[in-house]
């Protein structure tokens, strides 16, 4: 082969080699088709975890009433209405250590105090769109009960579904929900207060096996934590439920920071610690028999399921 020929063969495989313009302009086309992918698989876990928070309520309320037996249950909302007053923080705090575990790596099955935390604070986000209005319901209708009627005069409510009627009409959903930032302000720590602590106090008092792993796990150490728990939650947001309680039974467009002033003018700090020695008495017997109950049914699944 001629030089010349040699030559000509190279000059078209140069030709066809891409210039560096164009592989700067194929880099950038790359990257940024990469960085797409990247905020669509980000995007798409965030959505996965608000599927997760906001659909789970709805989808327990459709298999409870799927499942139960005829007259179990009435409706949709006596189905919130039981499963909140039996079992709703409980399942609440399944469903934040699902989410913890999908942007975080528990180890060996034990979390971190930090993670137990974040997954307590997690349960009260879904149960806050549930209990926020419930519970204006329930308190305007305890105070209604307390309130002495003249001879002849009706209460102005009726009952639960009229109380929900007649707030609608007066101030539309946003009147239904008030108190609902005030009860994630209370639920969201005094959770993670509760979860941490029954965890690491049970995990203290369960004594360790050879290998370092929890042993056996102690029954006493379980109610110890739970009545310790229950302390936990409520010292530090005791004052953030009177602050609710105040603001979801007065009448009007009150305010969170009108409710605070109007509190403290009278009655000065003390007014933002009333109840707290019935609600102390409560919380240590209600809440070591709420774990106790938990735990007992975990180790007779573990026995019948393996």
């Amino acid at each position: 082969m001629s030089s010349s020929s040699s030559t000509t063969t190279t000059d078209k495989i140069i030709e066809k080699l891409p210039s560096a313009k164009d592989l700067e302009q194929d880099v950038a086309v790359a990257a940024k088709k990469s960085f797409s992918s990247l905020r669509d698989f980000a995007a798409g876990g965030v959505g996965g975890i608000f599927a997760v928070v906001v659909g789970h309520p709805f989808d327990l309320v459709k298999v409870r009433l799927q499942t139960a037996e005829k007259g179990v249950y009435t409706g949709a909302m006596d189905v919130v209405r039981k499963t909140i007053a039996r079992e709703g923080a409980m399942r609440g705090y399944g469903v934040g250590k699902q989410l913890v575990e999908s942007f975080s790596i528990v180890k060996d099955g034990q979390y971190s105090v930090g993670q137990v935390s974040a997954a307590g604070f997690f349960s009260a986000i879904p149960m806050t769109v549930i209990t926020a209005p419930f519970e204006r319901v329930k308190i305007i209708l305890q105070i209604q009960g307390q309130k002495q009627l003249a001879p002849g005069e009706k209460p102005k409510y009726s009952g639960g579904t009229d109380v929900v009627r007649q707030l609608y009409k007066e101030g539309g959903i946003r009147s239904v929900y008030r108190g609902s930032l005030m009860t994630l302000a209370r639920d969201g720590p005094g959770s993670a207060a509760y979860f941490a602590t029954y965890e690491v106090i049970k995990r203290r008092l369960t004594p360790k096996d050879a290998d370092g792993k929890p042993g056996k796990l102690s029954l006493t150490a379980v109610c110890a934590a739970g009545g310790a728990a229950g302390v936990a939650m409520w010292i530090p947001v005791f004052p953030v439920d009177t602050i609710k309680s105040r603001l979801q039974s007065a009448e009007g467009n009150a305010s969170i920071m009108g409710t605070v002033r109007q509190l403290y003018g009278n009655g000065g700090f003390k007014a933002f610690f009333p109840g707290m020695g019935p609600a102390m008495a409560r919380a240590v017997p209600a809440n070591a028999a709420c774990f106790l109950g938990v735990e007992l049914a975990h180790q007779a699944m573990n026995k019948t399921f393996g």
